[in-house]
C-alpha cells in the first residue's frame, strides 16, 4: 500500500530556485510539495490541487506574495488554506499587512531550518484539528437531520430552530462562541425520535395516552445516545435532549423540573422548537400564523416557557422572521 498520498501537500511559491531547493531540503520526505515560481503558477496549481498549507514569498515579479495571499482567500474554494509568508522583508508594517491579508505566520529570511519546521508541522496540526471539529459538528447536524427525516421528511425544522436559538443566545447576552455552540447542538435535541416506532411517530391523529407516554421517551433516549462524552458540543446537545420538553412551571417531563433548575438552553430551545413547529404545516396541522403563534407564547410565559425569554424573543422577531423566509426561498 501507498501511504505517500497520506502526507499533507505543501505549496511553496518563490521567484528563486535556490530558495525553493532550501525549502525542499528544510522540509524533507515528510510532506509533499509542490513548487511554482510565480503568483500565476500558484494559482494555477490551486486549481489542480487543494495543498494544506501555502508558504509564499513576499517579493516577487509581476504579481508580488501579498496579492496572492489577497487572490487567495477572495476565491472560497481556497480562502480555508493557511498562508505562511517567507520574507526577507523585515519591517513590521509588512508583517503587520501579512497578518491583516490573512497570513497565519510570518517567517523571515535567511530562514532558520528548525523554525520552518516547527511552524509548518504548528499549522499542519491546526489544520487537522480544525477539520476534525468541523467533522464533529457536521456528524451532528447530520444526525439530527436522520431524526427529523424520520419524523417530519424534512431536516428545515432543525436548520430553521438552530438559527432562531443563536439569535436568541445572542439576545440574552452569550458571548458568539456560547451561541455557536448552541446553535451546533440544537439540531441533537430529538434525536431521540430514532427510538419511537414508526407507528407512534408517524401518526396523523391525537396520541393515546399510552402512546404519548412512549412519545415522551425520545427525551431519555436521545441523552443516553449522547451520555458521557467529553465532547462540550455533545454535553451540550445531551442537556438539550433531556430538557427540550421540561416547562417553566414544572408540568414539563421527563423530569418535572422549573424555572432555572433548568439550563438557559434548555430553555432558549424550548422557545425555538415550539414557535417553528407551530409556523410549519405537519401532515396532522396546517401551519400557525406568526400572529397567532406569538399570542400563543404570550399566553404560555411564566407556565411553558420563561417570561423573560418570551419577551427577548418577541424584541428580536424580526431577525426571527427573515430566517423564517430566508429557509422558503
Amino acid at each position: 500500500m501507498d501511504f505517500s498520498t497520506d502526507r499533507p501537500r505543501i505549496l511553496i511559491v518563490d521567484d528563486e530556485p535556490a530558495n525553493l531547493k532550501v525549502m525542499r531540503e528544510v522540509l524533507g520526505n515528510k510532506y509533499r510539495m509542490s513548487f511554482a515560481k510565480s503568483g500565476d503558477a500558484a494559482l494555477a496549481l490551486l486549481e489542480k490541487e487543494l495543498p494544506k498549507l501555502i508558504l509564499l514569498d513576499i517579493m516577487m515579479p509581476d504579481m508580488n506574495g501579498f496579492e496572492v495571499c489577497q487572490k487567495v482567500k477572495a476565491n472560497p474554494k481556497t480562502s480555508h488554506i493557511p498562508i505562511i509568508f517567507v520574507t526577507a522583508l523585515g519591517d513590521e508594517s509588512d508583517e503587520f499587512k501579512g497578518f491583516e491579508l490573512g497570513a497565519v505566520d510570518y517567517i523571515t529570511k535567511p530562514i532558520s531550518p528548525a523554525i520552518v519546521r516547527a511552524r509548518v508541522k504548528t499549522h499542519l496540526s491546526l489544520v487537522q484539528a480544525e477539520q476534525l471539529k468541523q467533522a464533529h459538528v457536521d456528524l451532528v447536524h447530520r444526525l439530527g437531520r436522520a431524526a427529523e427525516y424520520k419524523d417530519t421528511d424534512t431536516g428545515e425544522h432543525i436548520v430553521r430552530m438552530s438559527q432562531y436559538s443563536k439569535v436568541l443566545a445572542l439576545a440574552l447576552g452569550m458571548d458568539e462562541s456560547e451561541a455557536e455552540l448552541l446553535r451546533q447542538a440544537a439540531p441533537m435535541h430529538d434525536v431521540g425520535k430514532i427510538g419511537i416506532p414508526d407507528a407512534i411517530l408517524l401518526k396523523p391523529g391525537r396520541l393515546t395516552s399510552d402512546e404519548f407516554e412512549h412519545m415522551k421517551q425520545h427525551t431519555v433516549i436521545g441523552a443516553q445516545i449522547l451520555a458521557n462524552s467529553s465532547s462540550p458540543l455533545l454535553q451540550l446537545a445531551h442537556t438539550l435532549a433531556i430538557e427540550h420538553h421540561e416547562k417553566w412551571d414544572g408540568t414539563g417531563y421527563p423530569h418535572g423540573i422549573k424555572g432555572e433548575d433548568i439550563s438557559v438552553e434548555g430553555r432558549i430551545i424550548a422557545i425555538a422548537d415550539v414557535f417553528d413547529a407551530l409556523t410549519s404545516k405537519r401532515p396532522y396541522k396546517e401551519a400557525w400564523s406568526v400572529e397567532k403563534t406569538i399570542e400563543h407564547l404570550k399566553s404560555q410565559a411564566g407556565s411553558h416557557f420563561d417570561p423573560n425569554l418570551i419577551n427577548l424573543f418577541i424584541e428580536k422577531l424580526d431577525d426571527i422572521i427573515a430566517i423564517k423566509e430566508a429557509s422558503q426561498n
